[in-house]
């Protein structure tokens, strides 16, 4: 397996085996007026699905800007593949996909999907588009706008589109957090599977405590605003997970924990 532990040294420009893919130092990020995130340091290894949880407004979606390179730190480092985050999204290495899909509304699916390539001045790989198409179950929606599709197929788009590059990262920020509870859960299912396919290194922003133990490897506990690394919890459920996984008392016991967790860190 590879070492999840915290590396020690500087990063340099390539990366040796069993070195993190993401790595955070230390680092903190303070707005105009408040302390978003503080001394936060953790990695993620390569294919490896971590999940970010935490109260609200507890610096979650700044640390997943951060490794996006949407913003960049106060303090600390921020290092993804031995390199800064602007030069990854400069290559256009780095997937995102957000809770609001930001389809464009006058583009097909399939136009929303090849959008990364135009972007990066490239002419649009046909086979990759349909690949995604496949891969996100969206077969026979490829000329359908975004107001044709319901919440979780523009979501299942917005997904594809992230992968569209074969990014070294993928970063999710609540995607499924404006669904209804049975679409979110179907959701669930069909990310676990997209992933699996390609398992890219990703890391997952969610408020909901049962999503980030069912898809995650490893679920990350922020404290309140400024958020700090609370608890690192291991999951260790044999993939592919089932529906049923959220039913047995070993998932209950690991949930519960996560959330005496977050209540306390809200404290």
């Amino acid at each position: 397996m590879t070492d999840r532990s915290l590396a020690d040294g500087a990063m340099g420009g390539t990366i040796a085996e069993g070195s993190p893919v993401i790595s955070l130092r230390d680092v903190s990020r303070r707005g105009e007026s408040l302390l978003a995130v503080s001394d936060v340091s953790f990695d993620v290894a390569a294919g490896e699905f971590v999940a970010l949880i935490g109260p609200s407004g507890c610096g979650k979606s700044t640390l997943l800007r951060l490794v996006g390179s949407l913003e960049v730190p106060s303090s600390g480092t921020v290092v993804v593949n031995g390199r800064q985050p602007a030069e990854l999204a400069a290559a256009h290495r780095l997937g995102v996909a957000f809770q609001d899909h930001a389809l464009l509304p006058w583009l097909s699916s399939w136009d929303n999907i090849a959008l990364p390539f135009h972007v990066a001045g490239m002419k649009p790989d046909k086979e990759r588009v349909a690949d995604l198409i496949s891969l996100v179950g969206m077969a026979g929606f490829e000329k359908a706008r975004p107001k044709q599709l319901s919440g979780g197929m523009r979501q299942r788009i917005a997904i594809a589109r992230a992968l569209a590059l074969n990014p070294e990262v993928l970063l999710l920020d609540e995607p499924f957090g404006a669904l209804d509870a049975v679409t979110r859960r179907q959701m669930n299912m069909e990310l676990q599977r997209i992933w699996s396919a390609q398992q890219h290194t990703t890391i997952l922003v969610t408020h909901a405590v049962d999503e980030a133990l069912f898809l995650a490897d490893r679920v990350i506990v922020l404290t309140e605003r400024p958020g700090q690394v609370k608890l690192v919890k291991e999951v260790d459920f044999e993939r592919p997970r089932t529906r049923e996984l959220a039913t047995t008392p070993e998932f209950h016991a690991i949930a519960d924990e996560l959330t005496l967790a977050l209540d306390s860190a809200e404290v």
